[in-house]
């Protein structure tokens, strides 16, 4: 399932990192920020909602969402009050998990839409579609998940290895022009001023 998961997440537009394990999701934890967690309640060294407890005592107030085949009433009642955002029982629709995740990812941040719009400029999370004044624009995986970075805070700088970390899990080879290279792409197809470079620092979003 930790498998299907990755794959199936990776096409909703997801980078995702898994781990299978209590002790292995606590030293992630430790050593990484990240937009959203799914937690299972039964892990095969310990329970997931004391792994729930802990995050929240740490102050972390990353999104959580619980899957688990636990999906009595009184389960979900234990899993949220113990701190997560989201609860969704086994079996489940892949859609509705990535559904779930952007709607959690949006009350993170504050907002009401999924559509993000910026000048003539509009991106839709749930389909992975972006048009300009109307027209739609393809877009690769990776330019798409670049250019919903950007858009979800326009005019704050994201460096280099901010949008490397919404492309790459920690196995996947990263190229060291990577980012150059889609951001020259987003520029190319929707026009040269979208994405400001400050130099040694990041990129931003031009202005509307």
């Amino acid at each position: 399932m930790l498998d299907g998961l990755k794959v199936g997440l990776g096409l909703a537009g997801f980078a995702i990192d898994t781990v299978a394990t209590l002790s292995d999701a606590s030293a992630a934890l430790a050593s990484d920020c990240f937009d959203a967690i799914v937690l299972d309640r039964m892990l095969p060294d310990g329970s997931g909602l004391d792994l729930l407890r802990s995050i929240r005592r740490s102050g972390d107030r990353s999104p959580v969402l619980l899957l688990t085949s636990k999906d009595q009433v009184t389960d979900r009642i234990d899993g949220l009050d113990a701190g997560a955002d989201d609860y969704l029982g086994k079996p489940f629709d892949l859609d509705e998990l990535a559904a779930r995740l952007r709607a959690i990812g949006r009350r993170a941040e504050g907002r009401a839409k999924s559509e993000l719009t910026w000048g003539g400029i509009s991106l839709d999370p749930a389909s992975m579609t972006v048009t300009r004044s109307g027209t739609t624009i393809s877009l690769s995986r990776r330019e798409f998940a670049i250019l919903l970075t950007l858009l979800e805070n326009p005019t704050a700088l994201h460096s280099k290895q901010a949008l490397e970390e919404r492309l790459y899990g920690w196995q996947e080879e990263i190229e060291s022009n990577t980012i150059e290279v889609h951001i020259h792409k987003l520029r190319a197809k929707l026009g040269a001023s979208l994405i400001v470079t400050v130099r040694g620092v990041g990129y931003r979003m031009g202005q509307p």
